[in-house]
């Protein structure tokens, strides 16, 4: 097999995500263990479903109401069984999913605070610079500032 064959880094990759996910699974699956919260949720049909919607389009104005409806459960029973198996309360869970890809995207070449926020589902800078600093504790242009000298440091 050619080292320098196309493809090459793309196929061990996945193979090794493959091989990751295979290992979680069967450690998760022992008698004795202690998954994530999060793992149990994502098996759940109906707030694994909620949970895959919110990281599929999270700039969407989510209520949760909406996310019970794509459920098909009532807003409060959803509300109470999402924040059993996620640990907090879905539009909570929402923000901080929001705030993580926010972070990862403001460290990305070029990236401005009004785009980020827009991307992550904040019309408002104000808005998104308010709870990026809530739940991340430092400012989206903090942020930038860092990853910036980071790109810029040898």
């Amino acid at each position: 097999m050619d080292l320098e064959e196309p493809g090459r880094q793309v196929v061990l990759d996945r193979l090794l995500d493959l091989l990751l996910v295979r290992v979680l699974r069967a450690w998760f699956a022992r008698p004795e263990a202690d998954p994530p919260v999060g793992y149990r949720a994502l098996a759940d049909p109906r707030i694994g479903h909620a949970l895959r919607l919110l990281h599929q389009w999270p700039a969407r104005p989510w209520t949760v109401a909406a996310l019970a409806a794509e459920a098909g459960m009532s807003r409060a029973v959803f509300a109470r069984r999402f924040t059993a198996l996620v640990g907090r309360p879905p539009l909570g869970y929402l923000t901080e999913w929001r705030m993580a890809l926010a972070a990862d995207l403001l460290r990305e070449p070029g990236a401005g605070v009004a785009a980020v926020a827009r991307r992550v589902g904040y019309a408002d800078g104000f808005a998104f610079s308010s709870a990026f600093k809530r739940v991340r504790g430092e400012t989206p242009s903090a942020l930038l500032r860092t990853a910036r000298a980071n790109r810029l440091a040898p």
